[in-house]
């Protein structure tokens, strides 16, 4: 018995020192353009911390004029004033977005339009993840209503703004949990049964599934978009899971940097020539397998059908 101890005492031992070669192996994507964006626009939501603020951070460190759309305007304040000061770019701007609330959508992206005639790169960063079973402003449960109809409502907005300044681009942040995932229909509100790890996981593939069908329908506008696996990420997505945190915690030495889990979002907002790969899954930097589940056209066109009818979109 003591010496399986000494074995396994051995054995995390060892697994502690090689950790950070570990983490260094399997972070193997690094954005490396060198682009520049003066006079570019761009929207990065739940910007105020985490992937979204280095995210946010790059892109004005590039020069683009970056619209920080988040919920809590006193944390989106300070991380523009965090930005501005280290980039020297005074073009980073606040403003208040909701993704729970269908009317603080729209009332965003009315002032957006108002002000901006221009719109080069939107990325869907915000979202949330295992919360306990809760609904938004507009019925909706909170995974799906924050994580995908909150951002396809904001999409559907912002749409032809940038059509009008194509080319350019929408990144959809999703996760490998799309792999878990299933677009219940009969079910989409959790109101019959509800696991908020598994809802997390269905909202996630129903970012994979507008990708897709985003892409098929704008093909031929010069806006394309590509959805996005970070890695896993010591960030506040994790702020309602206890045991998460804790096993972030355990294990953060094998976990990415918000730094480091920006960089995918920044390959598919700014690599040249990736026109021709738009609704793409992207991981680490390259194109990633996607299941069976998250390349079913028929479930992505009629996920885009009762999301249009959710939100009061009128079709063409």
């Amino acid at each position: 018995m003591f010496g399986v101890l000494v074995l396994l005492a051995s054995f995390v031992f060892l697994l502690v020192l090689a950790a950070p070669y570990i983490r260094k192996a399997l972070s193997k994507g690094v954005c490396t353009s060198t682009v520049q964006l003066p006079g570019k626009v761009v929207i990065v939501t739940g910007a105020n911390t985490g992937i979204g603020k280095e995210t946010a951070k790059d892109l004005a460190q590039r020069g683009a004029r970056v619209y920080i759309a988040c919920r809590d305007l006193q944390k989106g304040e300070l991380a523009a004033s965090e930005i501005r000061a280290k980039t020297g770019n005074q073009q980073v701007l606040v403003r208040k977005l909701d993704l729970a609330d269908t009317k603080s959508i729209r009332t965003f992206a009315e002032a957006f339009l108002a002000e901006e005639k221009q719109l080069h790169i939107l990325i869907n960063n915000a979202g949330v993840m295992m919360c306990p079973y809760s609904k938004t402003a507009d019925g909706f449960e909170m995974h799906i209503g924050v994580n995908h109809l909150g951002h396809f409502l904001l999409t559907h907005l912002l749409l032809d703004r940038l059509k009008e300044s194509a080319p350019s681009r929408v990144i959809n942040l999703s996760s490998l949990a799309f792999h878990l995932g299933r677009i219940h229909f009969y079910n989409l509100h959790g109101e019959k049964f509800y696991n908020r790890g598994l809802a997390y996981c269905h909202s996630k593939l129903a970012n994979v599934l507008f990708t897709q069908e985003l892409a098929r329908r704008l093909k031929g506008t010069g806006v394309t978009t590509y959805s996005v696996h970070p890695g896993t990420v010591n960030s506040e997505l994790f702020r309602h899971s206890t045991c998460m945190k804790l096993l972030l915690k355990l294990f953060s030495s094998f976990s990415k940097t918000p730094q480091e889990g920006a960089q995918t979002s920044l390959y598919c907002a700014l690599t040249e020539g990736l026109e021709p790969l738009s609704g793409k899954h992207f991981s680490e930097c390259s194109p990633a397998w996607i299941s069976s589940r998250g390349r079913n056209m028929t479930t992505a066109r009629r996920l885009w059908d009762v999301s249009c009818n959710l939100l009061g979109i009128q079709q063409d």
